[in-house]
């Protein structure tokens, strides 16, 4: 593996990412390439209908990237992915995610009021929230909390208000939001590239994910193989 690449596995999907430098793509392409052909010769079929490509470029002069090719086929190259229930930009910002996991509280948030018509207790209520909102909420918090917009972070607590009223006590997400306040507070800053932060983002998901022992349904991992393939380009701002 180039040492411009990393490849993060996690069940039976696979992501590139790969630093492009100077316009040289040539890596990146072979790592891809490599990874086919090592797919080819162990039996694994790669989905490329499920495989995109998301090109993170913070270089001043913006310029057309040509799309991968696997199998005679070409890769959809797109603005976001989904990477283990988080929504990445290609601008590395977090108003996506942070937009649909809001959304989907805010649908949850009909289920607590029917509960609430119903006379439930609120320690009832508080365990509903907690296992069915705040879960959401919280998903990979650690990961992109830190860096959310105040208008992000305002929309989450509007559902958590809102949350409170229907319960009538304050159920409150302190501790998870305290857990990646400090996360934000004590981890040093540095001015990495754009593909190494992203790659410190996706290890970090992986890890998470792998400590809470959560799994996809349905692994088949030697009939297909999916793969997410990144390209990054250098000149992030300082």
């Amino acid at each position: 593996m180039h040492s411009l690449n990393h490849i993060i596995k996690f069940a039976d999907d696979t992501t590139v990412v790969g630093l492009i430098s100077k316009n040289d793509e040539s890596a990146y392409r072979e790592e891809v390439q490599q990874l086919t052909d090592w797919c080819r010769t162990n039996n694994l079929s790669l989905n490329v209908d499920k495989t995109k490509e998301m090109v993170v470029d913070f270089s001043r002069t913006r310029r057309d990237h040509s799309p991968l090719h696997i199998n005679g086929s070409t890769v959809e190259i797109v603005k976001s992915t989904k990477f283990l229930g988080v929504h990445l930009a290609e601008d590395l910002t977090w108003s996506l995610n942070t937009s649909t996991i809001t959304k989907k509280a805010q649908q949850r948030l009909y289920f607590l009021r029917r509960l609430r018509k119903a006379h439930l207790p609120h320690p009832i209520l508080t365990t509903f929230y907690r296992g069915t909102i705040e879960s959401i909420l919280s998903s990979c918090i650690t990961a992109w909390f830190g860096n959310c917009t105040a208008s992000d972070h305002k929309s989450q607590q509007r559902v958590v208000r809102t949350a409170e009223k229907i319960i009538g006590v304050p159920p409150s997400w302190t501790s998870a939001k305290q857990t990646a306040s400090w996360m934000t507070i004590h981890t040093p800053h540095t001015h990495s590239s754009p593909s190494s932060r992203l790659e410190k983002v996706m290890t970090s998901l992986v890890l998470m994910w792998r400590q809470i022992k959560l799994r996809p349904i349905k692994v088949q991992y030697k009939k297909k193989h999916q793969s997410e393939t990144v390209s990054t380009e250098d000149g992030a701002p300082v």
